[in-house]
């Protein structure tokens, strides 16, 4: 499986996905026109990787900012991970935020919510 690599536009995050060491990496803000045309191999890929790898995921998080369609994706996102966790599969979530942005920091906490599978909110220092 090849990595996935997405540099970061004015409208969309950066992407590394990484089936070798099983870091899936995205940071920056979400608000593409058509979130679901950017998510849409995204998903695709994080599912085939759920299915055939076997190497641990951790999912480096660093996402400020995401519009309502990129919320839903990166749900749909994180649904993916949580199945995996449900088969066995060991998966991490790690999603740092500035630690000054409230904001920032009460959307990761409604992801949390949402799964079981470990998920760290990491403050970072400005």
């Amino acid at each position: 499986m090849d990595k996935l690599h997405l540099a970061a536009t004015a409208s969309t995050p950066t992407v590394d996905f990484d089936p070798d060491t099983g870091v899936l990496q995205l940071a920056g803000e979400s608000y593409p026109e058509n979130a679901f045309d950017f998510f849409r191999p995204l998903l695709a890929w994080v599912a085939a990787y759920a299915e055939h790898g076997t190497t641990p995921v951790v999912a480096e998080l660093a996402l400020s900012y995401l519009n309502t369609s990129s919320i839903k994706s990166v749900m749909d996102l994180l649904d993916l991970l949580e199945a995996a966790h449900r088969a066995g599969r060991t998966v991490t979530v790690r999603w740092s935020y500035p630690e000054d942005n409230d904001r920032a920091l009460e959307m990761i906490e409604e992801f949390k919510e949402e799964v079981t599978l470990p998920f760290f909110i990491v403050p970072v220092a400005l």
